[in-house]
C-alpha cells in the first residue's frame, strides 16, 4: 500500500485518518442507491461525512430537515435546484457547477434535478450523526413510506407532500 493513499477497508468510523480516497472507489467499495441517485461515501468521522452523488434527470430528494446536521452540496456538473422551505413558502434557488448550497440544520429543503441532464455533486454534513446508518438502511428501498419511517428514526424528518 502506498503511504497516504486510502484503500477500501482502511477508514475507521469515528476517526478520520489522513490520506486520499481514490477517485471512483469510495469507502469500502460502497455505493448506495438512494431514491434513484447513486451516493458513494468518501469520508466518515464523528465530525463530518462526505459523499459523491449522481442525480439522473428527474430524480430528487423530497423536502426534509436534519435535526442535528448542517448540510452542504457543491455542484460539480449540471444544474441542481434547491427548494428552501420557510414560513412564507418555498424559495427555489438554482445551483450550477462551482456553486455551494448551504443547508443549515432544522431548515427544510428539497433537492431536484429538473434539468434533463445528469447532475454530479459533492455532499457533506457536520456532524455525521446517524446519516451513515440511515443511508445503509434505505439503500435500494423502493417504498417512499418506508424511507420516511426509517429517516425519522435517524434524525431526518421528511415533510408531508404539498397539497398543490
Amino acid at each position: 500500500m502506498t503511504p497516504g493513499i486510502m484503500t477500501p477497508g482502511i477508514m475507521t468510523p469515528g476517526i478520520m485518518t489522513p490520506g486520499i480516497t481514490t477517485h471512483g472507489t469510495g469507502m469500502d467499495g460502497i455505493a448506495w442507491n438512494i431514491l434513484g441517485q447513486t451516493y458513494v461515501p468518501l469520508q466518515r468521522s464523528e465530525a463530518s461525512m462526505s459523499w459523491h452523488a449522481t442525480f439522473p434527470p428527474g430524480t430528487f430528494v423530497p423536502p426534509h430537515a436534519h435535526a442535528t446536521q448542517d448540510e452542504f452540496v457543491y455542484v460539480l456538473t449540471g444544474t441542481l435546484e434547491a427548494d428552501l422551505v420557510g414560513d412564507t413558502g418555498v424559495d427555489t434557488q438554482v445551483a450550477g457547477p462551482g456553486d455551494l448550497i448551504r443547508l443549515p440544520m432544522h431548515g427544510a429543503h428539497g433537492l431536484f434535478n429538473r434539468s434533463g441532464a445528469t447532475v454530479t455533486c459533492l455532499f457533506w454534513v457536520a456532524p455525521t450523526g446517524q446519516l451513515w446508518d440511515l443511508f445503509t438502511a434505505i439503500d435500494g428501498v423502493p417504498d417512499p413510506a418506508e424511507i420516511v419511517r426509517l429517516a425519522a428514526l435517524h434524525d431526518v424528518d421528511f415533510l408531508p407532500p404539498s397539497a398543490s
